[in-house]
């Protein structure tokens, strides 16, 4: 889908338009070059004529109004006027009054303090599972309107998602394509729709002091030394009994990232599938892990490394693998990082700690050398 190509300062607000489009008035009155140009690039009244014609031409402030706005990539001053001020009516903090993903609905108590926080076109999303921060677009010239965020920081960072909205002074309803799925056309998730349908209560119309919208970090050259860029081919990896096992659908028991426990009544959103050696975890609609998968069974626990097929580039993550019972039990590294030599996940270690329980399938015992037993 094609990026917004919108483009405003950040935070807009009319009067700081309204005192450009004077500015750039008086700039051409003043028969600055570069304003005339801007007149020429942006007004159609102005593509035709010579740059001594459009000073000449007696331009009015409506007409500086009307180029802002087409710079801006909105059509006339009216659209761009109705845009900022939709964005100003949606600052404040936003609760939760409901969460569907995918036409399963999400219980309130699993994520009390989830909040929606909006300054200007900056927000931050608190959810049970990370912090995202970022910025969005909205086109309220659509119908219903549309709505486009751009994740800055968090585990989406880089990527968009595409929604539509409906705002009552104190009631904001979004219907969100997650990162990957299309824009939603109705107010409503079917299953394996990728679509999440949020209801929000209003908190406060106050601008939150925190939103920054987060900060855009080029990729960490240190991260690609330490983990190269690795050819499939790599990763071919002979069916095995164990691998055998592995094959399906596992339900999460147990999450935690970087220190940070999932919520165990989130943990119903989540699910696991192995299909040969390519395995996909997804939560709440959203596809955390695509990687193909390789394991060295002579050491234990088994070492098992993810080589990456999904978003980002295709760098090497490493981790171990073993049995609590009949779940499996995962630890991972964050790509270039070393192999964990435990199954640990403290604060600020980067790991992932996970814990899986077959789909449909009793529990079966383990084996004398800790694997399930055949």
């Amino acid at each position: 889908m094609k990026k917004p190509s919108r483009s405003l300062p950040s935070r807009p607000n009319l009067e700081y338009l309204r005192s450009e489009a004077k500015t750039l008035l008086a700039d051409l009155r003043a028969g600055k070059p570069e304003a005339v140009k801007t007149f020429i690039a942006y007004l159609p009244a102005a593509k035709s004529l010579k740059p001594a014609a459009v000073r000449a031409a007696g331009f009015r402030l409506a007409d500086a109004q009307s180029v802002i706005a087409r710079k801006s990539g909105f059509g006339n001053w009216p659209g761009l006027t109705r845009h900022v001020q939709q964005l100003r009516a949606l600052e404040g903090q936003w609760k939760f009054a409901s969460l569907e993903i995918e036409g399963a609905e999400v219980p309130l108590p699993s994520f009390p303090a989830a909040q929606l926080l909006i300054d200007g076109d900056r927000f931050r999303m608190e959810s049970p599972d990370a912090t995202y921060d970022g910025v969005f677009i909205i086109d309220v010239d659509q119908d219903p309107h549309h709505i486009d965020f751009e994740f800055v920081e968090g585990p989406e960072a880089g990527e968009w998602s595409y929604g539509i909205y409906a705002f009552e002074r104190e009631e904001l309803t979004i219907c969100l394509g997650l990162v990957g799925s299309s824009r939603p056309k109705r107010f409503a998730t079917t299953k394996g729709s990728g679509h999440a349908l949020e209801r929000f209560d209003r908190v406060s119309s106050d601008r939150p002091a925190t939103v920054t919208g987060g900060t855009q970090r080029p990729r960490s050259t240190a991260t690609r030394a330490a983990s190269p860029i690795v050819d499939k081919s790599q990763f071919a990896q002979a069916m095995t009994p164990l691998l055998e096992q592995l094959q399906g659908e596992w339900l999460p028991v147990a999450l935690v990232t970087n220190g940070a426990p999932l919520q165990s009544a989130f943990l119903a959103y989540g699910s696991r599938t192995q299909t040969g050696n390519e395995t996909k975890v997804v939560f709440g609609g959203q596809t955390m892990v695509h990687a193909l998968m390789r394991l060295d069974e002579s050491v234990s626990p088994v070492a098992i490394d993810y080589l990456n097929i999904g978003k980002g580039s295709p760098v090497v993550s490493l981790g171990i693998l073993d049995w609590v019972g009949g779940d499996m039990r995962v630890c991972m590294a964050k790509p270039g990082d070393p192999r964990p030599g435990e199954f640990s996940c403290n604060q600020g270690s980067g790991r992932t700690l996970s814990v899986w329980s077959k789909k449909g399938k009793e529990t079966r015992e383990k084996g004398p050398n800790g694997r399930l037993a055949p």
